[in-house]
């Protein structure tokens, strides 16, 4: 079967084995630089899976179900195509093309092995009953594995894993989160000794030991012992025995190059292409990128040397010079829930190299600086239970400090000194090779669209690509950011607005502790002025949130946007939407025959919106109580689109209906629905619930994602859709429904505390020190020691709450706002036109105006009534 080109005549074919990271990193960037479409891709995976973030594997150890795709690719767009599950079985020189395993066969001009490595068994008895920790399929297995025996021994599987590195700890933190009962043996010393010296490896194997998981070190396995059910233990290459139920090796990779060695490529001393300096191997037209590329003798299995290649052979295939000249593995890694960095001369290599130590057993930390024998100039580090000096040191890498080196490191409890520039040439992102001078230049604009330059974070980073992948790199990016704005006579100001010198935070936090319950009393105490449409709805939203009174009461309508002030989102044509609540999609047929029956006696049109609720629109602001009164009398609640709030919790059917469902989703988000409803919060909110890890429910693009397992549920959190979408990201697993309920409750109260004005879930967790980790502390940690005090707010909430709309309907007072006219209040407030498409009717553009298309409509005004009339 011969494959054909659709795309213009004379466009280079390059054909790219491999689908891994690499692959994909390479096929995005000639998807962006050639603009020309001079080339067209074909990259062809053997694996199933679109490319995906290999360093991220342990996240789907831990539940099983994150989805590790990688982001902004380029796919089937006439440009770039990927085919999975397709393996190159054989590549001809002589004919130029690659034959599949299914017998596909592609012609290339130019041919990139991205192969990749794989993960080595040593030649040991019972070594084929062995795992390995490589792929999202091994990782499922793995999964799959311990909890199928977990459940048929009664009891948490022993296992060992084989390899004290990267992989190695991985593979044991994350099966001792799955409930394993783990154990590391390593043939070295100490853990991670390729990476770290003695004291930094020690330091790691004491925190890992603390955490229940074993350490043989200093030795290898010698045999896999199997009996009539399967695995039972391994063998020491020191006689000692130890128990197992499965046997995970993570000892190193193995570049893939078998293709290579069958074309007749030069290889590297210990395997893998041997590459120049513009990654090209030793036949024209042959490139190699990623894990199976030897450079200097070396393969490596990091992401930033891999990406640098990628975008060298870029650069070269469009007629560019671009080359690779060194192997940056700088890594900074979270091990088993324990900080781990490395860079430079880690191990103090170079002659007579002086090491800066500081090492605080009882702590869990060590931290060390390799300098010049005159302490000046910066040649590496390592970093064990606080890496937070490493974002900042290792751009300095090769140039002199300005201070004493003990005061870079946070372990000695000196001041850091503050004149340390970095050059425009520093690499403050190694993951995608972004210089210093390339973020100040984008701060400073114009660029990536911004005329004005990058001022904020999230552009700055989708501008440069800078701290998208590990995030490593992400305190340095924001430290400069805040720099070069200081530099331009921007001042970094922490104001809420003109009105009030402080953040919303530290607004918040003053409201509760001075118990202000009024706008009047607030400007007067903390601010200035009269306040204003920014500082306004802020403090009626905080006001709300912590006394959880009737929005409108008080003074505070005055406070409200427009569609506050009215209860319903305001369209383009001055009419309003209106949402009842629906709690998690779930809705009686009687119910929505009331729906059906409102929206055509008020002649509204409906959609279905995407967080499984009802949209009426075209509803004129008189006419909202009459048809609110119809809905709260049939038992709907304001779903409250129209305020930052909770908005919905969209869940799928569960293990009410679907056979793959293990628990039940739709129970728990009516009740998460119903706990949350009606808390203002800094900016909206969305949940989902799913009732297995297919996800149908879409968890983890929302602010609270929760998912079903068989012991109960997984919780995620940060997930944003919009401008900035965001995966949500694993805060706990397994937690029970009571446990669930209460770490929401610490999350949720926790980020209207302390977030910014319009600041969402996903961008609060980014910005705060120590990101995840810290919201992790928090809640379920109780670092702070406000577990109780935000349960008990939550809580407050919950039992003060109150619909607005039914609140104001048996109001007369409240009503009043919903006049078009103080002396007229039974006159319409204008008239509507609407021309009729898909048998409905929506607002007429001026064209159809023009054109006489439209129809000019008013509505009925159907008279309202209070509670009790």
């Amino acid at each position: 079967m011969n494959e054909t080109a659709n795309a213009a005549a004379g466009a280079r074919h390059v054909v790219i084995v491999g689908a891994g990271p690499a692959a994909h990193r390479l096929a995005d960037s000639l998807h962006a630089r050639d603009t020309e479409r001079r080339l067209r891709v074909t990259v062809v995976g053997e694996e199933r899976w679109a490319p995906y973030d290999r360093v991220a594997l342990s996240t789907r150890l831990a539940d099983g179900t994150a989805d590790l795709t990688l982001p902004d690719t380029p796919w089937d767009d006439g440009h770039v195509r990927l085919l999975t599950g397709e393996r190159v079985a054989e590549v001809s020189r002589a004919t130029r093309t690659a034959i599949t395993a299914s017998g596909l066969e592609l012609r290339w001009d130019d041919l990139v092995l991205a192969t990749g490595s794989s993960a080595p068994v040593p030649a040991i008895p019972g070594g084929d009953h062995a795992r390995v920790y490589r792929t999202i399929d091994d990782v499922d297995a793995l999964v799959a594995e311990t909890r199928s025996l977990a459940g048929r021994l009664g009891r948490a599987p022993r296992v060992v894993v084989a390899g004290g590195g990267l992989l190695g700890l991985e593979a044991a933190g994350g099966l001792a989160k799955l409930g394993a009962d783990a154990a590391i043996v390593h043939s070295g010393r100490w853990l991670m000794s390729a990476q770290l010296d003695e004291g930094a490896g020690r330091a790691l194997g004491r925190i890992i030991a603390a955490q229940g998981i074993d350490l043989h070190l200093g030795v290898r396995p010698a045999k896999v012992l199997t009996g009539s059910g399967g695995v039972v233990g391994v063998e020491l290459t020191d006689d000692r025995r130890v128990d197992a139920d499965l046997v995970v090796f993570a000892i190193g990779i193995t570049p893939r190059d078998e293709l290579a060695r069958a074309m007749g490529l030069e290889l590297g001393p210990r395997g893998g292409v041997a590459i120049d300096t513009s990654c090209a191997a030793s036949v024209p037209g042959v490139w190699a990128i990623g894990e199976v590329a030897s450079f200097e003798g070396r393969c490596t299995g990091l992401v930033a040397p891999a990406n640098a290649m990628a975008e060298v052979v870029a650069d070269r295939l469009l007629g560019g010079a671009a080359e690779f000249t060194t192997v940056d593995d700088a890594t900074k890694l979270k091990l088993a829930g324990v900080d781990v960095a490395s860079f430079g001369d880690a191990l103090a290599r170079t002659e007579q190299a002086l090491e800066i130590v500081y090492a605080d057993p009882a702590r869990g930390m060590y931290q060390k600086l390799v300098m010049t024998d005159d302490a000046k100039t910066l040649l590496g580090g390592v970093f064990v239970g606080d890496a937070s000096p490493y974002a900042s040191l290792r751009p300095l890498l090769g140039t002199e400090l300005s201070g004493e080196p003990a005061a870079y490191l946070s372990a000695s409890g000196m001041e850091a000194p503050a004149g340390d520039e970095l050059p425009a040439s520093a690499l403050v992102c190694a993951c995608n090779n972004v210089a210093a001078g390339t973020i100040r230049d984008a701060v400073n604009g114009p660029h990536g669209g911004h005329e004005a330059g990058c001022a904020e974070l999230g552009p700055l980073k989708a501008c440069t690509r800078a701290g998208t992948q590990c995030g490593s790199c992400v305190p340095l990016v924001k430290k400069l950011l805040e720099a070069e704005l200081k530099k331009s006579g921007q001042a970094i100001s922490r104001a809420l607005c003109e009105h009030f010198p402080i953040s919303r935070q530290e607004l918040f936090e003053s409201i509760r502790v001075l118990e202000l319950t009024s706008f009047e009393e607030i400007v007067a105490r903390l601010g200035t002025g009269r306040g204003c449409d920014v500082c306004k709805p802020v403090v009626a939203s905080v006001l709300a949130a912590q006394h959880g009174s009737y929005i409108l009461d008080d003074g505070r309508g005055g406070l409200q946007d427009t569609n506050d002030r009215a209860m319903a989102n305001m369209q383009k044509d001055g009419t309003y939407s209106v949402v009842p609540r629906i709690p998690a999609g779930e809705i009686t047929p009687q119910k929505l025959a009331v729906i059906a029956q409102v929206a055509t006696d008020f002649g509204l049109y409906t959609k279905i919106t995407g967080g499984q609720r009802i949209d009426l629109f075209g509803a004129r602001l008189d006419q909202l109580p009459a048809i609110w009164r119809r809905l709260v009398d049939a038992g709907f609640e304001s779903g409250q689109a129209y305020g930052k709030a909770l908005r919905n919790v969209k869940s799928c059917v569960g293990s009410t209906w679907c056979r793959y469902g293990v628990q039940d989703s739709v129970a728990m988000a009516i009740r998460l629905e119903l706990r949350y409803r009606g808390l203002r919060s800094p900016h909206k909110l969305k949940f989902g619930v799913s009732g297995c890890a297919r996800e149908c429910a879409e968890a983890r693009g929302k602010d609270v994602g929760v998912i079903a397992t068989d012991q109960g549920w997984n919780l995620y959190v940060g997930g944003n859709g919009g401008f900035q979408p965001s995966h949500a990201q694993l805060l706990a697993s397994d937690l029970d429904d009571e446990t669930l309920l209460r770490y929401i409750d610490r999350y949720i109260m926790y980020y209207v505390r302390t977030a910014d004005r319009l600041q969402r879930t996903a961008r609060w967790i980014e910005d705060l020190e120590g990101g995840l980790d810290h919201v992790r502390d928090v809640v379920v940690n109780d670092s702070l020691g406000l577990a109780d005090e935000l349960e008990a707010l939550m809580t407050r909430h919950v039992d003060t709450y109150e619909d607005e709309w039914a609140a104001t309907l048996a109001d007369p007072d409240r009503l009043r706002r919903f006049r078009s006219f103080v002396n007229a209040p039974e006159a319409a407030a204008q008239t509507l036109a609407r021309v009729e498409e898909r048998g409905q009717y929506r607002p007429a553009t001026p064209e159809e105006l023009a054109r006489g298309e439209a129809v000019l409509v008013s509505g009925p005004t159907i008279p309202i009534r209070t509670a009790g009339a």
